[in-house]
């Protein structure tokens, strides 16, 4: 019977393909379903007029979305100032010119419920391993200036960050002490200042790397609607008074060149570009008008994201981003994401297959899936 049936379908589908008028109206369905007319040219003209009022009305609104983050970032330039304060004494922790009190190292913590459950087994530790271990720790202790790597290891641990880290910079991150997020005077053009605080070192004579990013928070004549608060437009580095030898951004190589007349063959050096994290402070300049190739948007775009992260995250919550706390906590949103996401297109994909397999046919011609003849047309539903 179901071969029956299928015959009858490619049969109908046999006479459409050798019916021009059936061939036309599906494809004046077609048609109408992928380039149907816009919403507004199927409405009455009086509807039309009150639809461009509406717009005209969402222009101001936006204007008004527009000085609500200009006064947003003026509250924080507000809150900077409170901060302030307690990511330096954080600087001065990680560098190891402030010892904390024992009263501001307590930190409670679930695991502190478990190893209280587990006291009976840590009674259970010979006095020798106790005393080894209490000479150990003094003789570390003594040696241990502040939290070492305290930086690194964030841009070890984070993926967008490690991602430009290369072998050779991690000797000069170690040296990196702090990271600032500076925002513009108030009545000023808006933007904010990433500065990163290097001690002493053998590599630059620059005690501070500086990146600026300027931001646009108005929406654009010729597109107001696509205004969805402030963004980063522009960026500034800054110039790295490298030691000699010491610029990891660039790399020597070494090529041989024969002369065509003699025949001699000379060995010449040059310098061309290397990856580095360092690079970051090379943006790509963005010309009078604004026209850069697609790779270059791109690269620009990354480097936006990525100021973006320091001055949203890395910064605020460094020492979460160290534990690997907030790593957890930004996988675990992305999990949740995914898995929403996939619950919904296991979703969708069950109503498309309940409406193949139950939906009715209103017409002898319709668009069906008919995955053993791979054909779009079907007949009459029995």
């Amino acid at each position: 019977m179901d071969g029956d049936k299928n015959n009858g379908k490619g049969k109908v589908g046999d006479q459409v393909m050798q019916n021009p008028q059936a061939l036309a109206d599906l494809q004046d369905r077609l048609d109408s379903i992928s380039h149907g007319p816009s919403i507004m040219e199927s409405l009455p003209r009086p509807v039309r007029r009150r639809i461009n009022a509406l717009r005209n009305l969402q222009v101001k609104s936006t204007h008004i979305e527009a000085k609500f983050y200009e006064e947003v970032h003026e509250l924080e330039r507000k809150y900077a100032f409170l901060y302030q304060p307690l990511f330096d004494k954080r600087k001065d922790i990680v560098s190891g010119n402030l010892e904390p009190t024992d009263e501001e190292c307590e930190w409670h913590s679930d695991h502190e419920d478990e190893n209280e459950l587990s006291e009976n087994l840590k009674s259970k530790v010979s006095v020798e391993e106790k005393e080894k271990e209490k000479k150990d720790e003094e003789a570390s202790d003594e040696n241990m200036k502040g939290i070492p790597d305290f930086w690194l290891t964030i841009f070890r641990s984070v993926d967008m960050l490690s991602d430009m880290l290369q072998e050779h910079d991690e000797p000069i991150l170690k040296h990196l002490q702090d990271i600032k997020v500076i925002f513009s005077e108030a009545k000023q053009p808006m933007s904010f200042t990433l500065e990163f605080h290097f001690e002493p070192n053998t590599y630059f004579n620059n005690t501070v790397l500086t990146k600026v990013y300027k931001m646009k928070s108005e929406p654009e004549p010729d597109d107001p609607f696509s205004f969805e608060g402030p963004e980063i437009v522009d960026c500034e580095g800054c110039d790295i008074d490298w030691k000699k030898g010491k610029d990891v951004t660039v790399k020597t190589i070494k090529k041989k060149q024969k002369h065509k007349g003699r025949g001699t063959v000379r060995t010449v050096t040059k310098q061309v570009p290397n990856d580095s994290f360092f690079n970051f402070f090379n943006p790509i300049k963005v010309s009078s008008d604004g026209e850069l190739d697609e790779d270059s948007e791109f690269t620009l775009a990354t480097d936006f994201e990525i100021g973006h992260f320091f001055r949203e995250r890395i910064v605020p919550r460094a020492v979460l981003y160290f534990t690997g706390e907030a790593q957890e906590d930004d996988e675990s949103f992305e999990e949740e994401e995914m898995d929403e996401g996939e619950e919904e297109d296991q979703d969708d994909d069950d109503e498309e297959e309940e409406e193949v397999e139950e939906g009715e046919c209103d017409n002898k011609v319709c668009l069906n899936l008919l995955s053993e003849e791979e054909s779009v047309f079907c007949g009459y539903n029995n």
